[in-house]
C-alpha cells in the first residue's frame, strides 16, 4: 500500500526531529529477518533509548538533510533500517552488535557519529564507547589522581620523618 504525501511529511518530521537529537546513527542492511526477529530488535533497542525505523531511502535522505547525519545520504541504497543513539553514542553500537551476532542476515553497512561517516566493520568501536555514567567516572578518577598523589606525598614527609624517630629512639633503647 502506497503512502500518501501527507503519511510521507510525518515520517520525514518525525525522523528529523529524532536525528537533530541523537548522538550516533547505524544503517544496516535486514534482508531475510522475519517480522518476529525484526521486532525483538526493536524492543531491545527500546529498552536501550534508541530508536529504530525502516525509512524509504528518498525519504530517510529529507529527513537527514541538515542535520550531523547528512554524511549518510551518499551511502543510502537498498533496504535499509536505521537506528538512532538517543541516551548515549554507544548505545546504538551495542545493540547492533548484539543483534548482529545473533542474526547473520543483519548486516551493518554504515555508521555516523559527529558528522562523519565510518565503515560498518567499525561497529565494535562505537560499541565500546563508554555510557555517560561511565564517562563521568572516568574523568572523574583523572581529576582525582594529581590531588591525591599531592596528598600521599605531602603526608610521607612527617610519615618518613616519625619513623626515623621511632628507629633512632628504638637504637638508643637497645644500647
Amino acid at each position: 500500500m502506497a503512502l500518501t504525501f501527507a503519511q510521507k511529511e510525518r515520517i520525514v518530521a518525525e525522523v528529523a526531529e529524532v536525528a537533530q537529537t541523537a548522538h550516533s546513527a547505524v544503517g544496516a542492511e535486514y534482508r531475510g529477518l522475519t517480522v518476529d526477529q525484526m521486532t525483538k530488535l526493536r524492543v531491545e533497542a527500546r529498552k536501550a533509548g534508541v530508536y529504530v525505523r525502516v525509512v524509504k531511502n528518498t525519504l530517510a535522505k529529507r529527513a537527514l538533510a541538515g542535520t550531523d547525519f547528512a554524511c549518510m545520504d551518499e551511502a543510502l541504497s537498498g533496504p535499509l533500517v536505521l537506528a538512532f543513539g538517543q541516551n548515549d553514542p554507544g548505545s546504538v553500537g551495542r545493540i547492533a552488535e548484539s543483534f548482529a551476532k545473533e542474526h547473520k542476515e543483519f548486516q551493518v553497512r554504515m555508521i555516523a557519529i559527529g558528522g562523519q561517516l565510518l565503515d560498518g566493520s567499525e561497529l565494535s568501536k562505537l560499541a565500546k564507547m563508554p555510557t555517560y555514567d561511565e564517562a563521568i567516572s572516568q574523568l572523574m578518577a583523572v581529576m582525582k589522581a594529581p590531588v591525591q598523589k599531592l596528598a600521599t606525598t605531602l603526608n610521607e614527609v612527617p610519615s618518613k620523618l616519625a619513623r626515623t624517630l621511632s628507629a633512632v629512639r628504638d637504637a638508643k633503647e637497645a644500647a
